[in-house]
């Protein structure tokens, strides 16, 4: 494969950096997406010795199924077995575009206007149903931990879901990687630069398993930022090491 090809040169001519003393702890956290560089992304992990939090939503892949058919199942297995933490991205990926008056939460299909509304059953089913997708690939559920789609969150959703057990995780500013934004007016290297120069103690990282819209993919540049971040002496963890979002 192009992708596994191309991460072996990048990860050939750029060894992992020497890590200094730990002087703070940030967060990397990974969402679905059109899933090719998948593989790639668990081998830069590897070559870190980073965990990290995956949030999972059912959505299209490169290869025409959907990240949590039974065909990604030896991937998912892979992370268990690696040790990273998991959560809900929703099952299919679609916005909440706010509340209704009588206290429901409209879901949508992203860029229109159709869609449904969900009360809190209708809501924690839809947390729930990637957590029962993921069970039954690998034999673990998830860590009571979920992310809304796009970050969007209406008030009454973080009440619903933790009423099933999820508490919401977002991202912090410094944390996001910018993989969704064009790369004709965001080049990648000056978004790891950024990265590089904000990133502090305690920030929470945002990117995704393959951006479809993006033409010249961050996902490569992983590799650098890890091993940057580590030569400023920070360390990475799961959400879950920290007792601020296990509730």
């Amino acid at each position: 494969m192009k992708t596994r090809a191309l991460l072996a040169c990048l990860l050939a001519a750029a060894p992992a950096a020497v890590a200094a003393p730990c002087a703070g702890t940030v967060f990397l956290t990974i969402d679905t997406g059109h899933m090719e560089p998948a593989e790639a992304i668990a081998d830069i992990l590897d070559k870190h010795g980073v965990k990290a939090t995956f949030f999972l939503a059912n959505q299209p892949t490169k290869r025409g199924d959907g990240s949590l058919e039974p065909s990604w199942a030896p991937y998912w297995k892979r992370l268990v077995a690696a040790g990273h933490a998991f959560g809900s991205h929703t099952w299919r990926h679609w916005t909440f575009a706010g509340e209704t008056a009588a206290g429901k939460i409209r879901y949508v299909k992203p860029g229109t206007t159709q869609g449904e509304v969900l009360d809190a059953a209708g809501l924690c089913a839809e947390l729930k149903k990637p957590e029962e997708a993921f069970r039954a690939m690998t034999g673990r559920g998830f860590d009571g931990l979920w992310r809304a789609p796009g970050g969007r969150l209406p008030p009454d959703a973080v009440t619903y879901a933790k009423s099933c057990g999820y508490t919401h995780v977002g991202w912090t500013p410094a944390g996001f990687s910018g993989d969704e934004l064009p790369s004709d007016r965001f080049p990648s290297d000056k978004l790891i630069e950024r990265q590089l120069r904000d990133i502090k103690d305690g920030d929470i990282l945002v990117w995704h398993l393959g951006i479809w819209s993006r033409q010249d993919p961050l996902w490569p540049h992983l590799d650098r930022l890890i091993g940057g971040l580590k030569a400023k002496g920070l360390c990475f963890a799961r959400l879950t090491d920290d007792r601020r979002w296990m509730h």
